[in-house]
């Protein structure tokens, strides 16, 4: 019996794993438990199905068991984060969930990679967004610059894998294309993935310079391109660099494409992050209407999967709309929900550093629980330090906690990260705020005025040129800020700032007090 799936076959008569027509090397004890997992596949097999089956009932510890599964894994360019082929449930086993084709017939050398071939199609796109980083060309004659591509590469891949969203295909299946012509289309289909991102290497002198570039790859369309030039005393550096970079700037991009893929969809086919994807997009519309659709979306996204920690972490955040701008119905029963939301979003996504993060700002702003959120959005950090969203937040918690000296630190961060993310009105705005607290008022409105052209709409940075523009004088600006304010939230007074800025420190709210008090706010 040979079982064929993606690019492999697994011959059980002969006890060879073949990759096309190569041979791939694994244990026998390794090929027993490839061979078990694929013809049980059909069902979930427990820790002790497998015990009994590949040790003969023996006692083994569950590291060995891991490291086992975990080399089968690479032996089919699979890994224990990407699980594309053997799947792990917790606290029930272990299950093959690839595309599998039998054939019992007798395999050739020449027949076997056409027969493969023919396998390829049947790999269906996953459910979540999915990228190939690909070998990056070398284009100088220098064989250095080979490994530094190949670094930059795994460095880049490691670094996506982070994304909880976002599944990532392993180094091992990526590096079957170096030095070889690629069609992006068809690799995409080989490798069952959405995106690809391909790029070169190219040395002059004593600098270099890294190009990189996106693709959908069922469109063939470019989503983005960039290149960077540092020089070769800095390698490792400018290896970091690079990474940080394009890492920063394609997650929001790739984000961005699958929000407009989920509207395309016909509503009657979504899945849980489809819904979530739908209530990304309404909430950035900024409307009582829109902000109730985006947490209907988001309630239903939880619905269809209670473990979807970053649809808390957004329900979460609609609550903080509501209660900035005054739209709660129920105060205490909305700022109770918002909390219960905040609490899961930090607890589910102990791999999602985005819903972490995310939870932990609801935390902040709704329930005034500082001293954890900034634990939990340093935790978030810590496992994902590419997340620009993440040190955007933490740029606010901080701000809340009365620490500007170190939003400013957060929110170079998040801008050397993402240059072009369209949140970039509120780590503009979290820079104004950081420099009004320290008393730097016309710093702080020349950032507000920037957060401003990108998004007029933001309450907090409307407010915020209010009170600068008072403080330094400028009383007819001040009061058109205020106008605009209270346009948008005509409830506005001095008296409930608390819920459009929760400051700890009292210095800090009187401060922001007196100068929307001086703009011409009510109490």
């Amino acid at each position: 019996m040979r079982y064929l799936f993606e690019e492999y076959a697994l011959d059980t008569d002969r006890r060879e794993l073949h990759r096309g027509a190569d041979m791939v090397s694994v244990t026998p004890q390794v090929f027993d438990l490839l061979d078990f997992l694929i013809r049980n596949r059909e069902r979930v097999v427990s820790k002790d199905d497998v015990i009994d089956a590949i040790w003969n009932g023996r006692s083994v510890s569950d590291a060995a068991l891991t490291t086992r599964l975990n080399v089968a894994r690479s032996a089919i360019g699979d890994s224990g984060e990407q699980q594309r082929l053997i799947k792990t449930l917790p606290r029930k086993g272990f299950r093959f969930v690839g595309a599998v084709r039998e054939d019992r017939g007798p395999a050739s050398a020449e027949t076997a990679g056409a027969e493969l071939e023919l396998a390829k199609p049947t790999v269906a796109l996953p459910d979540k967004p999915s990228i190939a980083v690909l070998p990056f060309q070398n284009l100088s004659a220098d064989p250095e610059q080979e490994y530094f591509a190949d670094g930059v590469v795994e460095d880049i891949t490691m670094a996506l894998s982070r994304f909880r969203w976002l599944l990532v295909i392993a180094r091992n299946s990526s590096f079957t294309y170096k030095g070889r012509p690629v069609d992006i289309k068809q690799v995409g289909r080989e490798l069952a993935v959405r995106y690809v991102l391909e790029g070169s290497v190219r040395k002059a002198g004593n600098r270099i310079r890294i190009a990189g570039q996106l693709i959908d790859a069922e469109t063939g369309a470019h989503l983005w391109a960039d290149r960077f030039d540092g020089a070769l005393e800095d390698f490792f550096d400018l290896q970091d660099q690079v990474t940080s970079t394009v890492v920063g700037a394609i997650a929001p991009m790739l984000q961005r494409e699958e929000i407009r893929r989920a509207r395309r969809k016909p509503t009657e086919n979504l899945d849980a992050y489809d819904y979530y994807l739908r209530g990304l997009a309404s909430v950035r519309r900024w409307t009582r209407e829109a902000n109730s659709e985006a947490l209907q979306l988001f309630c239903k996204a939880i619905e269809l999967d209670p473990g979807l920690a970053c649809a808390y972490g957004m329900a979460g955040w609609c609550y903080i709309q509501r209660k900035a701008r005054r739209w709660m119905i129920d105060r205490e029963q909305e700022s109770a929900e918002a909390t219960r939301l905040g609490w899961k979003a930090v607890h589910l996504g102990v791999d999602d550093p985005a819903a972490m993060c995310m939870g932990a700002y609801v935390l902040a702003f709704i329930a005034h629980e500082f001293d954890d959120a900034i634990a939990f959005v340093d935790r978030g950090l810590a496992i994902n330090p590419n997340l620009a969203q993440a040190w955007n937040l933490g740029a606010w918690v901080r701000i809340f906690r009365g620490e500007p000296d170190l939003v400013l630190d957060y929110t170079a961060r998040a801008m050397r990260l993402s240059p072009l993310d369209p949140s970039m009105y509120s780590i503009n705005a979290a820079v104004a705020y950081a420099h009004f607290l320290s008393g730097r008022h016309e710093m702080a409105l020349s950032w507000a005025e920037k957060a401003l052209r990108d998004n007029p709409d933001f309450l907090l940075t409307i407010c915020m040129s209010a009170a600068c523009n008072a403080l330094t004088g400028r009383l007819e600006s001040a009061q058109k800020g205020i106008a605009r304010a209270r346009e948008r939230n005509p409830d506005l007074r001095i008296s409930n700032l608390e819920d459009l800025a929760p400051f700890r420190r009292a210095e800090d709210a009187a401060l922001f007090a007196k100068g929307l008090r001086e703009a011409g706010l009510p109490d």
